[in-house]
């Protein structure tokens, strides 16, 4: 299965000793290289104390959604094969994506 900008996926996190996944969204398009075959994601999640995270509100999925409140960890970036996504948990809208990786760009852009 290809995977979209905005997607939400469950996905193998090479960061955790026992993965049982992480959700992850994809950040990459089409005119990525390999797009389809491996994807850049943001990881996601659940904790609150995270001062630079952006959460997500039931509004910002345009289908699907999360069992639990969560939120967008714009500096940790990822790249993830296509193999390690396990299932797509739904879709996000494109502002709160395109708001994520004007975030990233911050940590990564020199003044």
């Amino acid at each position: 299965m290809e995977y979209d900008r905005g997607d939400v996926v469950i996905g193998y996190d090479k960061f955790k000793e026992e993965s049982a996944g992480r959700p992850f969204l994809i950040i990459s398009d089409e005119e990525t290289p390999f797009h389809g075959e491996q994807y850049i994601v943001l990881s996601l999640t659940t904790r609150t104390w995270y001062k630079d995270r952006l959460p997500i509100d039931e509004s910002d999925w345009t289908d699907g959604g999360a069992p639990r409140s969560s939120s967008i960890m714009p500096w940790s970036v990822n790249s993830i094969s296509a193999t390690e996504i396990d299932v797509r948990q739904g879709t996000l809208r494109e502002s709160i994506v395109t708001t994520a990786t004007e975030h990233l760009s911050e940590y990564v852009i020199a003044d």
